[in-house]
């Protein structure tokens, strides 16, 4: 609650201050249009890591500010900003904290970093020969507002739910890189609009301006694909994980508890979040070699036999025959291959391989999934409390 009227009081704020004087962006009706086209992008965000949203307006609010960098760009980009985080959904489901901390955090972002553009901006006309400081100035706003933002969500987040709730973000390097891609571009979309209606002619203003938002399409695209591709993979792995339970119901949840279990582990460690979201992964696929093994071997209740033992190490070397194709798991199968293996050349390798010392990682996988496998009820045994004691007990049972 606090939290939220904090960051309305500090938006609205800043929309008072930048207002007050009476100067507004000319013409007004090119701001409405950036600010529709604006609102539109962010109506279709798109999630790109646990709770972390991500769309192609930052590339509309510089371009508005190149656009209007001879009249008022902050209270131009402020507005827009201001606008976007009110949605259809938030009324529908009177939901008003989420778009009440976004309102803030986004004009505070928005005018910070369009204040260091008109800082850094040439106080002069956009043309070819000033274009390259305006692409300095729009790319330091866009690095500003980009590292502006993600600090404030996060505050936001591990505030309202605990830094357990929320994962650590993954491939934030990636995500943050093409910041400096947007400055650019802005400038340089802001600059054609400049100097293709050097005359102020409506109807080449509106050809240009068509042009300019196709490339705020195509931007917008792009990282739709991205939430996609993610998607399809965590779908990949969520029907490895079925296929499998389906086929063991012994151990049934023991999958997601190993990933559970590592990611703790992980975090404890001080893992950031592209390391967890990579050993989260190998949790997931670690026992998917058991596809392959004889349904009733899994579910043999007796001890198993010496061949049977062997037969059973196999599901270490088919993990990565079955998921060979699949590249983008490739990291995470050499984890996953691996969590088997020990310090003193023994135990069992993937890749059909005795020696090397296992990563970190599979030693962290090899731990949680000892403890689970030690702590569940299993076909040929029941569970252990986890105490010391009983663990070290189990530990000398034959495992699976």
């Amino acid at each position: 609650m606090l939290l939220a009227v904090g960051f309305v009081l500090a938006g609205a704020g800043i929309l008072v201050w930048l207002l007050l004087p009476g100067r507004l962006p000319d013409p007004p009706w090119l701001l409405i249009v950036f600010a529709a086209v604006g609102v539109y992008f962010d109506w279709t965000a798109v999630e790109i890591n646990d709770h972390l949203v991500i769309s192609t307006s930052l590339l509309v609010q510089l371009t508005a500010a190149v656009v209007f960098a001879d009249s008022e760009p902050v209270v131009a980009v402020a507005i827009i900003a201001a606008l976007s985080p009110f949605q259809p959904i938030d009324f529908r489901l009177r939901r008003w904290f989420e778009p009440a901390v976004n309102f803030g955090q986004l004009v505070i972002s928005a005018s910070a970093a369009i204040s260091l553009f008109a800082y850094l901006a040439p106080n002069a006309a956009v043309d070819s020969q000033n274009l390259p400081r305006f692409v300095l100035a729009a790319t330091a706003a866009s690095v500003l507002q980009g590292a502006l933002n993600f600090t404030l969500v996060q505050f936001i987040f591990r505030t309202v739910f605990g830094a357990r709730q929320v994962r650590p973000w993954s491939n934030m390097f990636n995500i943050m890189l093409p910041y400096l891609g947007t400055g650019l571009l802005a400038a340089l979309l802001g600059g054609a609009y400049h100097m293709i209606n050097v005359d102020g002619t409506l109807a080449l203003s509106l050809i240009t301006l068509s042009l300019i938002f196709v490339v705020f399409f195509v931007s917008q695209m792009t990282f739709v694909s991205y939430a996609r591709l993610r998607e399809a993979q965590d779908s990949t792995l969520r029907g490895f994980v079925k296929a499998l339970e389906a086929k063991d119901l012994y151990t049934r949840g023991h999958t997601e508890r190993v990933a559970y279990f590592s990611e703790l582990i992980g975090t404890r460690m001080g893992f950031n979040g592209t390391r967890l979201e990579k050993l989260r992964w190998a949790a997931l696929i670690h026992d998917v070699g058991k596809l392959a093994v004889p349904r009733d071997l899994i579910r043999k209740r007796a001890r198993l036999s010496g061949n049977e033992y062997e037969q059973m190490q196999t599901h270490v070397h088919l993990v990565e025959d079955l998921l060979a194709e699949v590249d983008f798991l490739q990291p995470m199968v050499e984890i996953a291959a691996h969590h088997h293996a020990h310090f003193d050349g023994k135990g069992y390798h993937g890749g059909h391989k005795h020696e090397g010392t296992p990563s970190v990682e599979a030693r962290i996988l090899a731990v949680a999934d000892s403890f689970d496998a030690m702590t569940s009820t299993r076909s040929y045994r029941g569970g252990s409390t986890p105490e010391p004691s009983s663990i070290l007990r189990s530990s000398r049972r034959s495992s699976r």
